[in-house]
């Protein structure tokens, strides 16, 4: 192999930065943790507070598809050999397991809860409430195997080791105008549709 050749197969593997991958997926996480969190603490009083939660769920859609999308990156790029997520190596075996269904399960709770929202309360929409409260159940499940693996890492992730400082400041606007970009959109979605709580009439109905 010639030194060109060698160059032009090198060149992938520099550009390639699974830390900065790492880092926006942490980034995301860690906003996600708070959402959730808030997310949650509604279904204590959901007749009074379904309005906040149909609110706080559709925000979620900004951050959740920016976390998924980062994560599946990560996934595609070890997959198809890319040199440098090659060598920092694939999640432990326990993320692998459970990371999928960490996807299904996210995407099954919001799906429902949107068709919920979009039915308003109708004949319809009873339809869809023990979906919801399944996935939820499933969800939280599998979350909380992935909460007690990751969120350990965080601080650490968050703040980057010393030896990699330089080159991951390089990427953090990119990486904040992705992350203020999903959350914008979530905003977005959930000031356009919050309303739509009011078809339930404060009906606690909802509640997992």
């Amino acid at each position: 192999m010639t030194t060109r050749e060698r160059e032009v197969r090198e060149e992938p593997a520099r550009s390639a930065d699974p830390a900065g991958n790492q880092r926006l997926t942490a980034m995301t996480g860690a906003v996600l943790l708070v959402l959730l969190t808030a997310e949650c603490l509604t279904l204590l009083q959901l007749g009074h507070l379904l309005t906040l939660h149909v609110f706080l769920g559709m925000l979620l859609l900004g951050p959740v598809c920016l976390k998924i999308a980062s994560t599946l990156w990560r996934f595609t790029r070890y997959y198809t050999g890319a040199a440098a997520y090659v060598r920092r190596g694939p999640p432990a075996a326990l993320q692998r397991v459970t990371g999928p269904f960490v996807i299904l399960t996210t995407l099954a709770v919001l799906g429902t809860g949107i068709m919920l929202i979009v039915e308003g309360n109708s004949p319809g929409a009873w339809d869809w409430i023990p979906l919801h409260r399944l996935s939820f159940l499933a969800w939280a499940f599998f979350m909380l195997i992935h909460l007690c693996s990751y969120v350990p890492k965080l601080p650490g992730i968050l703040s980057g080791r010393a030896g990699h400082t330089r080159r991951l400041l390089a990427a953090r606007a990119t990486r904040w105008l992705l992350l203020c970009g999903a959350l914008a959109a979530g905003v977005g979605l959930a000031l356009a549709t919050y309303h739509l709580a009011g078809a339930w009439g404060g009906s606690g109905s909802l509640m997992p």
